[in-house]
Order: C-alpha cells, then structure tokens, then sequence
C-alpha cells in the first residue's frame, strides 16, 4: 500500500459505498480526510469510522450539484487543514432504470447536475487551490525532493458504463462518458502545473447505488454477475486500492487515464 502521511485529501460522497471505502484507505495509509457528503449522518459515521481506526477527518455537508457549497467545502478544507493534496470526485446517482424515450427531462438533468457537475464544480474548486498553493511555493523557493514543483492529484470517478453503452440506462451512461472526458480534457490544461488528473472506471461494484440496481427485478443479481467474466461483481476496497494507486507519488507519469476495474468485461 502506498503512503499518504499528512496528506490532505477531500472526496466527495465519502458517506457510503466506494467513497466511504476510499476515505478509510486513505486514513489508514496515513491522509487526513475532510469528507464532503450530502447526507449527514453518513458522513459523519465515516469520519467516526476513521478516527476510530486512529485518523483525522472532518464532516463537511456538500451538495456536489451546487458549484457555491463545492466551492465553500474545499475552501473549509484548507482553513482546517492548510492546504489540499487530493481530490476524489466520487459522488454520482445511479438515476432511473428504464429506456431512453421513458427517461424524462427531470431525470436527465438530475443526474447530469450530480454526476457531471459534481466533477466539473470539484475539478475547478480543487485545481484553483492546488494552483494558489503551487505560486506559494514557487514564490517561497520551494521544491520537495526530486525537483518535481508543487501539484496535486485528482481522481474521477466515472463506471464502465462510461466506456461502453449500458442499455437502460442513458442518462447514467451519458454522465459516466462525460467524466471521462473531462478527465481527459483536464489533465492536458493542467499537466504542466504538475497536477495528475485520471479516472477509475468500475464495474459493478457491491454498494447502495448497485444494491438498488439490483432490487429493480428478480434475477437481476445473477444476470449481472454473468455479465462479468470473473463472475463475481468488485468490491469497494478493490476500487479503493485502485485510487491510490493512482494518487501515488510512484506513479508520478500516469495523467489522463481511464482505469476499468471490470473483471475482464471489456477486454473482449
């Protein structure tokens, strides 16, 4: 496992599933943690979760849809801790499970507010800071070891869904393509400011947003699990390990990539 001592990373939609996961990682590797999730009582039982295994967290409510508290919950952040390492963009909704003519104008729009603007808000909101903190740096004369200038690492996190068609699901599909290109798109802007931005790409991965997936009808479970060719769906630790391996100081030459996590789905 990689270290992250002192570091200071903000993911959002840390209150359950991959993020949860993620931020406990992290903690145990050594980060400091501010969790930005909408429902309250989730986050706070992951920052509990965290200072029980011995880390530091905080609790920041954020709606990733709303650029203001994005903006406000990244800014917190660094009034706690100092400064900003790490973004992880994870928060998303799964949205209706239906055909495309059957999908509404509200149900298009919820998503895309949460799953595409919840990157792009955090993107903009974590890079600014990371980009105060690299001037601060340059002014201050300072280069950590190895000469590599101040950055930061982002982390996206789209699905296989974003890399293929998921019948039934267009919008979802939409917001998860979206994601990836952004990371794409981003990582070039910015890959001379020494700030690494990529995504993960899971597939069905055992969590709240999978485990309604399931409910909507019988056997529905079982032809998922076929869908995969290692038979079995991911687990969020999986995914977890995963992110830090991309946020990494050992893999300092990985920037705009889409990672699948897919028990072999795509490699056919």
């Amino acid at each position: 496992m990689p270290t992250f001592t002192n570091q200071i990373v903000f993911i959002t939609g840390a209150g359950s599933g991959i993020g949860r996961v993620t931020a406990l990682a992290f903690a145990k590797a050594g980060a400091r943690i501010a969790v930005a999730e909408i429902n309250e009582l989730n986050g706070r039982e992951t920052v509990g979760q965290i200072k029980q295994q011995g880390g530091d967290a905080i609790f920041i409510p954020c709606d990733v849809a709303d650029s203001e508290q994005i903006d406000k919950a990244v800014q917190q952040t660094v009034d706690v801790f100092g400064r900003l390492d790490i973004g992880i963009n994870n928060a998303g909704i799964g949205g209706k499970f239906g055909r495309l003519l059957d999908q509404t104008k509200q149900d298009f729009n919820q998503i895309m507010a949460i799953n595409i603007g919840g990157v792009f808000y955090g993107m903009q909101a974590q890079i600014r800071q990371m980009l105060k903190q690299k001037e601060r740096a340059h002014l201050a004369g300072d280069h950590p070891a190895g000469g590599h200038p101040a950055g930061g690492k982002i982390v996206n996190v789209s699905s296989i869904a974003g890399v293929r068609g998921m019948p039934m699901g267009a919008p979802y599909s939409a917001s998860k393509h979206a994601v990836i290109g952004l990371t794409k798109t981003a990582a070039l802007e910015y890959v001379r400011q020494n700030i690494r931005i990529n995504a993960v790409c899971p597939v069905y991965t055992h969590s709240p947003m999978v485990d309604e997936l399931i409910s909507t009808a019988p056997g529905m479970e079982e032809r998922m699990r076929r869908m995969v060719p290692m038979g079995r769906f991911g687990q969020p630790e999986e995914i977890a390990q995963a992110i830090l391996w991309l946020c990494s100081d050992e893999n300092a030459f990985i920037t705009g990539q889409a990672l699948q996590i897919d028990g072999g789905l795509t490699a056919g």
